[in-house]
């Protein structure tokens, strides 16, 4: 049996897709299996056998994203032989032979439950071609309870071939004792974290407001970090910080090297994630795999994979982010409880795991 993994998601930002297709890649790599799994992506490198990989190059003029998509892709997936094409971001090519299955796997719905939190042109993409990527789908796998729910409620066909398998956490994320990197941005002063793409669904504008509440209340020396590339209407944010009465008091780390994430989740006072909306959440079990609390919207899929190792707030709510952050700094027994909980629930989301039953459901789908 063959198995096309489309893994354009690689050569792209590195943000959550990018890092749930190199995760998904490394350790499918590593099972036993008799699949044969093969991945399509616009240049080679190491993290997959070399024989397994179909190179596509994307050239940068105009149509020939169309041109790839509709037409090179399709005719590689024939010559290949394949019985089962993977979409890791949901989006590949249509124009299939009917005999080849469709793995759809679903990270979340915001472009449809959130369309201004979106680009119009990815909320126009999704109007027009979600229903009909999931009807075609013989398999759609989501990262949680909740995401399943959404795309039920979008699409009720897709109840009976919608399997949920939770994802894991980055093997090279763990504590370490190492405070260095977090002191090239702290200078050793105490920090709240968070990482992701400076977004509007991110909600960075309210954590804003939540962090002059707090040092306001407390005087506090604390600083809130905030790692991770720029993202689309991001203005808003930029402005309110540089309006902000502390703005000393917080660092923008930018894009974060993957080796530096340990260290700056493990010394962390907690991470905190203010969300709108997430399908899975990625960087919260990285914060728990490192033992850190977290403070997480009471939104989505956050509670279901922050269990009882996280504080909750409603993340329109200012003072309550604010209340949460006062209470993990000044309850010592509070953060220790966390911190124990936090590294019970990590050891729920295994990416060997989450292989291991993604494999299993292509070899039942090649069966039926």
């Amino acid at each position: 049996m063959r198995i096309l993994i489309l893994a354009d998601p690689l050569d792209n930002q590195q943000a959550g897709i990018h890092y749930y297709t190199r995760n998904l890649l490394t350790h499918l790599a590593k099972i036993d299996t008799d699949a044969e799994y093969y991945i399509l992506r616009r240049k080679k490198d190491d993290i997959f056998p070399a024989d397994r990989q179909i190179i596509v190059k994307n050239y940068r003029f105009p149509a020939y994203a169309a041109l790839r998509m509709f037409c090179i892709i399709p005719q590689k997936i024939k010559k290949l032989n394949t019985d089962i094409v993977v979409e890791p971001a949901h989006f590949g090519p249509f124009n299939l032979p009917g005999k080849i299955k469709r793995v759809t796997v679903m990270h979340d719905l915001t472009p449809i439950l959130f369309p201004k939190l979106h680009r119009y042109h990815s909320q126009l993409l999704q109007r027009i071609f979600l229903k009909k990527i999931l009807k075609k789908a013989a398999l759609i796998i989501t990262n949680s309870d909740n995401t399943s729910r959404d795309v039920i409620t979008y699409c009720p066909a897709a109840k009976q071939k919608t399997k949920r398998i939770y994802l894991g956490s980055d093997d090279s994320i763990r504590y370490t004792g190492d405070s260095t990197v977090p002191e090239k941005y702290t200078a050793g002063k105490p920090y709240f974290l968070f990482t992701g793409t400076i977004e509007p669904r991110k909600n960075l504008t309210e954590l804003l407001k939540a962090f002059e509440m707090f040092k306001s209340r407390t005087g506090l020396p604390h600083m809130l970090l905030i790692g991770g590339q720029k993202g689309w209407k991001s203005r808003a944010f930029f402005n309110k910080l540089e309006q902000h009465p502390f703005r000393d008091d917080i660092c923008l780390c930018g894009f974060v090297d993957r080796k530096d994430m340990p260290g700056l989740y493990s010394h962390a006072r907690a991470f905190i994630f203010p969300s709108l909306y997430e399908g899975f959440g990625l960087p919260v079990v990285e914060a728990m795999s490192c033992g850190t609390p977290c403070l997480l919207s009471n939104t989505s899929s956050l509670p279901e994979v922050g269990g009882d190792a996280a504080l909750y707030f409603d993340p329109l709510a200012a003072q309550e982010i604010s209340d949460s952050m006062a209470r993990i700094v000044t309850d010592d027994k509070l953060h220790a409880d966390l911190s124990d909980k936090a590294l019970k629930q990590a050891e729920k989301f295994s990416w060997d795991g989450y292989c291991k039953q993604f494999d299993l459901e292509i070899r039942k789908l090649i069966k039926t």
